[in-house]
């Protein structure tokens, strides 16, 4: 009986599926467009546009023609996706920071929302305070939670097994904050570290839209970073693939929060470029100032911002001759300075990364911003649920500065 239920509700939501797809392809369609469309039966149909009907998936409204002769019955009714209804909700909660962004049932952007956290909260506060950044963002843009379908979380550090969404399989933090965002919204919730997720969204949407191997550095605060090889992105056995922050450049150095010595975040880190710079006699009060005096060609601090970049670029360099990628995205404060990052990282991969391979590895400035791993949430659930993206390759990418009703779709192999 179990079995069959199962497969039951499978069926149900592959027809499910098959009238929302069919409602994002061609628009606002009547009941019986959409039956000839998708092949379902007349009691089939009817029951699953219900259901979407009460769950504001969709809205229903009269046909926009009115010349068309109709007889004297009722005016025909067209079904449309529900543009203000909120399918899916990406969130990457970060240490200091967190981005929300909504999509709806035509997977459109319809709300974005960034906001600065408290840091050092405990899973409970973090939980509530990624609950109050939702409902502040759909009651600010009017937009219904009725509709969702799915989470997609981010958070900073170790989320093991993240893929599963269940809580008994994760760290003890990121269990509770997906169990009380899941209990909260009654949806499920996919969890993963936020800087992979940033990295599903540039090679979903951003910089390495279309490239099935690339690397993602996230350098900001602290170091991170993601893997994607052959189309997926990289887990490792333990859920700590592409931590390119912990690879240890001096096994004598510093001891590291992670519990190793010398760490590539302990070295290049905006606090350990702020660090680096006072030692040098020049002090700046955040990252924003260390940039900008970088950018007028103080000599110390683009000094220390080169020698940063060839530190990085060394460290890209031993994990390109791994991996392979076609692209490396660089993500953070430091990237903004383009040339005077960049450019050393690009150099150091072609010294030391199988310089004698017939080869090129593109070095690239993120195009999503800060809100990549929101973003990443979104593509997590889209792919989870089967999504085939491949056939809305054509759509334009929702830009970190896009406003509401930008299309997410993007193409990425599952």
């Amino acid at each position: 009986m179990t079995e069959r239920t199962d497969a039951l509700q499978r069926l149900r939501r592959a027809n499910e599926a098959a009238v929302l797809g069919e409602l994002r392809r061609s628009g606002a369609l009547s009941r019986g467009e959409l039956k000839a469309r998708v092949g379902l039966s007349r009691t089939t149909l009817f029951a699953i546009v219900s259901d979407l009907l009460e769950r504001r998936a969709v809205v229903e409204q009269q046909a926009p023609d009115p010349e068309q002769p109709r007889g004297r019955g009722r005016p025909a009714l067209e079904i449309s996706l529900n543009s203000r209804g909120a399918e899916l909700i990406g969130i990457d909660l970060q240490r200091h920071h967190i981005h929300v962004v909504v999509a709806n049932c035509a997977h459109e952007i319809v709300g974005r929302h960034s906001a600065p956290v408290p840091a050092d909260s405990g899973a409970a506060e973090r939980a509530a305070q990624a609950i109050r950044a939702v409902e502040d963002l759909v009651r600010r843009e009017n937009i219904s939670l009725a509709p969702v379908a799915g989470i997609g979380l981010g958070l900073p550090g170790f989320v093991q097994n993240p893929a599963s969404g269940d809580p008994r399989t994760m760290t003890p933090f990121a269990g509770h904050v997906a169990e009380e965002l899941g209990r909260h919204f009654d949806a499920p919730v996919l969890t993963d570290n936020n800087s992979r997720l940033a990295a599903l969204a540039e090679v979903t949407w951003g910089a390495a839209r279309g490239i099935e191997n690339a690397v993602y550095l996230r350098w900001s605060e602290g170091v991170g970073g993601g893997l994607v090889v052959n189309g997926s992105l990289v887990h490792g056995a333990h859920g700590t693939a592409g931590e390119i922050g912990h690879t240890s450049c001096d096994p004598e150095g510093k001891p590291c929060h992670c519990g190793g010595r010398g760490c590539l975040e302990g070295l290049i880190s905006v606090p350990a470029l702020l660090a680096a710079c006072a030692d040098r006699g020049v002090t700046a009060a955040d990252a924003a100032e260390l940039i900008a005096l970088a950018a007028e060609g103080q000599p110390d601090t683009a000094e220390v911002f080169r020698s940063a970049a060839v530190v990085a670029g060394r460290v890209l360099a031993a994990l390109a001759a791994q991996v392979d990628p076609e692209c490396i995205v660089v993500y953070g404060e430091p990237a903004s300075l383009d040339a005077l990052v960049l450019t050393p990282i690009r150099e150091q991969l072609a010294a030391l990364s199988l310089p004698s391979a017939p080869r090129t590895i593109e070095v690239r400035g993120s195009t999503l911003g800060g809100e990549a791993a929101a973003l990443g949430g979104v593509a997590l659930l889209l792919r989870t649920t089967g999504q085939d993206l491949a056939e809305l390759l054509d759509r334009p990418a929702p830009g970190a500065d896009a406003g509401a009703g930008r299309p997410l779709d993007g193409g990425i192999s599952r």
